[in-house]
């Protein structure tokens, strides 16, 4: 997907603020949730997230992946580590 098209759509769709974020190799983030909503486009690297109640998934370059405000889930971050275009809307 064209990097400006997720932002455009990003802001169509509410998600105000958008960044670039890049995670460790091998990093695990356990069981939490975020009080926004996500929309995230995979650049670089794989992650494994589990969202509760359903299984495991994993993501890659070109991935987009969503999880909503107060869903509990675990990230897992692959060997080359993670980078992604994640936006990010507050409720309210």
């Amino acid at each position: 997907m064209d990097i400006e098209a997720f932002k455009r759509q990003l802001l169509a769709d509410g998600y105000l603020e958008i960044v670039e974020k890049t995670m460790e190799p091998n990093l695990v983030i356990d069981m939490h949730s975020h009080p926004y909503d996500v929309r995230a486009l995979v650049l670089a690297g794989t992650a494994r997230i589990a969202c509760s109640g359903e299984p495991e998934r994993e993501y890659g370059p070109g991935d987009v992946l969503e999880v909503a405000a107060g869903r509990q889930h675990v990230e897992r971050y692959g060997p080359d580590g993670y980078t992604f275009l994640v936006g990010r809307r507050h409720p309210g």
